[in-house]
């Protein structure tokens, strides 16, 4: 995960305005909607990045 990326919720698109490291490998992440994700070591996620074409 990075800033900028579009992740899909619930099927709502969610785009990552800042992500945190926290204690034992967990991360969280602010999305810019406000709302924050707390992914755990252990948390599965399935994930694709788009390439952008310039």
């Amino acid at each position: 995960m990075q800033r900028g990326d579009v992740i899909q919720l619930g099927g709502l698109p969610c785009r990552v305005a800042d992500l945190f490291q926290l204690p034992q490998g967990a991360k969280q992440l602010l999305f810019e909607s406000g709302e924050l994700l707390t992914m755990h070591a252990r948390t599965r996620l399935v994930a694709a990045r788009m390439l952008r074409r310039r």
